[in-house]
């Protein structure tokens, strides 16, 4: 199995030296740079899987660093800086880093940061699940493989997450899903705020589907629980 690697932008070598011991302990590959320029050539050079990159370095600081690295990889970025204004935070991550920890930091916190950005990249990353069996409800055909959706000979123009949500109820008729459940197997992160995100989908899916027309509804609500599909 491949070692995950881990840039360390950092010009206070004593922080990078923490950071990376206890990185190590975890079974990750550190790499530290002391400049952003320097960073900018190891990332170009080698393959870094997550960088924790400081704002105020030598040469190149945090900031122009992150947008250079935004042109062409997406790996996980965690800013760990000095500086604590809200503004910061904001322009951090405004700009394309994943993270923002302030210093003086704990190395134990930092570590579970780096375990989350690192599990929800490598997840988002995987190949999409090739689902082989097409879907038949009456009128309506999902067909997986060419994530097309037809009801009643007529093609039904969704979104991909519209699609998602779709043949992940019609695969399991009768379930319920609560709201958290298709909101993490769907948009495959964990589950903050992502419950208006998911009925506004489920909205815009119904009305497409013809919902409103039919007496006996594809997606029903189960209130207090979540949803299921009528097949």
């Amino acid at each position: 199995m491949k070692r995950i690697s881990i840039l360390i932008a950092d010009d206070e070598e004593e922080i990078a030296d923490l950071i990376a011991i206890h990185l190590e302990k975890e079974g990750y590959h550190c790499l530290k740079v002391a400049d952003g320029q320097e960073a900018i050539h190891v990332i170009q050079t080698q393959v870094i899987d997550l960088l924790i990159l400081d704002i105020m370095m030598p040469k190149m600081d945090g900031y122009e660093v992150t947008r250079q690295i935004r042109e062409r990889y997406n790996m996980p970025i965690i800013f760990l800086s000095a500086k604590t204004s809200d503004f910061d935070k904001v322009h951090g991550l405004v700009i394309g880093a994943d993270d923002y920890m302030t210093k003086p930091f704990t190395p134990i916190e930092l570590v579970a940061r780096v375990n989350a950005q690192l599990r929800r990249f490598i997840k988002l990353n995987q190949p999409k699940v090739d689902y082989k069996a097409i879907l038949e409800f009456g009128g309506l055909v999902i067909a997986p493989d060419q994530r097309t959706v037809m009801l009643y000979g007529e093609t039904i123009e969704l979104t991909p997450k519209e699609f998602d949500i779709l043949y992940l109820l019609a695969s399991h008729p009768k379930k319920v899903y609560g709201v958290e459940n298709i909101f993490q197997q769907v948009w495959g992160d964990a589950y903050f705020e992502g419950g208006n995100t998911v009925m506004v989908h489920i909205r815009t899916l119904r009305k497409k589907l013809g919902e409103d027309k039919r007496k006996n509804k594809l997606i029903k609500t189960v209130w207090g629980v979540g949803y299921t599909f009528n097949g």
